[in-house]
């Protein structure tokens, strides 16, 4: 029978390095049955919560909240009810230098976790850690309801959660409720100030950083007429989920895609691999930095599926709800800043992908149209590829066919 399961930081996504222990959703010393949420974990992306491994009680406790972790440490077991220590299970027995530690700090041997049958000393070691980080922390700090950024703000900010009156559901304190530090009196000139940068940003950063000075951009700009976008979105009205023009966009660029498959393809390992399922993200910005949620296999569903897709996940993104499985697999990525008043502009390509399309507003521009100047609502697309995957003529072969489905939707339908 099972003495003990070990707990380790989980691997949730691809490239995961390290993991942070957002809160323990058992107490230790406390019963858990296997497949219960046992911790929640913050990825670079999402917060997830964690299933216990296997029924039990929770022991040896060794990382509390905040702590940053590398994938695969041992944070935890959980000891099996019949296990060692238990009246049905053999007696531990404990070596003398563990026996010696224990008395001289006071540690109950029969509340630490063994190993096998035998406490050693770096069982004690261990439990006399979790002992003192415990101590460590004001008694309070467990029992006030906050959400995990609120607890991060406070701990930067030396704030106690137990002195701040909190807005949110049954009282719980929000990032919102922690005010900010009061300026420090000085007769200096002010100085800078680092301002906390969020976990996504941090990986958003380090993303981009690394696309830019590695892969070797280049763009095309096309300027279509978006009379017949228009007219499409407005047929559309009578839907119940509200379509935009980025829904309309992610099914005209799934359908191009279909047809010039070389800008749906990656480069990995020095090679170019080919997509044959379309999935397209739409970057969106939440309050700590950039997402890029994906719609799976667009250029198979309807524009309402796309619309009623893209809500689900800008939903659960601003809720902090998103699962790993909602970033999995994008193969091209369109950015949208036309509802903010951007004319145009140049992204930056999300490797491992191997374009991204800028899109900016529908504005009326005076055009030439059989050599007599007109006002027509106007749209700049602008396409950043990545020059290893793709050339100049395929790069514009798939952008004028997008133009030719904007101008022209009923060819896509």
């Amino acid at each position: 029978e099972m003495e003990h399961k070990e707990i380790i930081m989980p691997a949730l996504g691809m490239a995961q390095d390290v993991g942070v222990l957002l809160r323990w959703l058992k107490e230790e010393g406390e019963t858990i049955q296997a497949g219960e949420a046992l911790m929640e974990v913050a990825t670079d992306k999402v917060d997830v919560q964690v299933e216990a491994p296997a029924s039990g009680v929770l022991a040896g406790v060794s990382a509390q909240a905040g702590d940053e972790i590398p994938v695969g440490q041992v944070i935890g077991f959980i000891v099996a009810s019949g296990g060692a220590g238990s009246p049905t299970g053999p007696d531990r027995t404990a070596s003398p230098v563990a026996a010696r530690m224990a008395a001289e700090h006071g540690i109950d041997l029969a509340q630490v976790p063994a190993t096998g049958e035998r406490i050693v000393k770096e069982n004690v070691v261990a439990h006399l850690k979790v002992q003192r980080a415990g101590a460590a922390e004001p008694p309070t700090a467990a029992r006030v309801l906050a959400s995990p950024k609120a607890r991060r703000l406070a701990r930067e900010r030396g704030i106690d959660l137990a002195a701040v009156a909190g807005s949110g559901p049954q009282g719980a304190v929000l990032a919102a409720d922690i005010a900010d530090p009061p300026p420090a009196l000085s007769s200096e000139p002010p100085q800078t100030t680092d301002v906390s940068v969020s976990r996504i940003w941090q990986v958003m950063a380090q993303r981009l950083t690394e696309s830019w000075t590695t892969i070797p951009h280049f763009y095309l700009l096309r300027e279509v007429d978006a009379s017949r976008l228009k007219g499409w979105r407005n047929a559309l009205a009578h839907v119940t989920t509200k379509i935009t023009y980025t829904d309309l966009l992610i099914k005209l660029v799934a359908l191009s895609l279909r047809a010039q498959p070389r800008l749906n393809a990656s480069f990995a390992n020095g090679t170019i691999r080919a997509n044959p399922d379309i999935h397209i993200g739409f970057a969106m910005a939440v309050e700590d930095g950039l997402l890029v949620p994906i719609v799976h296999n667009a250029d198979q569903r309807r524009v309402e599926s796309i619309a009623e897709c893209r809500i689900d996940r800008i939903k659960r993104a601003h809720s902090g709800e998103l699962q790993p499985a909602d970033f999995a697999g994008g193969t091209f990525t369109i950015s949208n800043l036309g509802m903010y008043g951007v004319d145009a502009f140049n992204a930056i390509v999300n490797p491992p992908q191997a374009a991204i399309l800028a899109v900016g507003r529908i504005a009326d521009r005076v055009v030439a149209v059989e050599g007599q100047p007109a006002v027509l609502p106007m749209l700049t697309l602008t396409l950043s590829c990545d020059h290893r995957v793709v050339d100049g003529v395929q790069a514009a072969q798939f952008l004028d066919h997008l133009a030719g489905l904007i101008e022209e939707p009923l060819r896509a339908v």
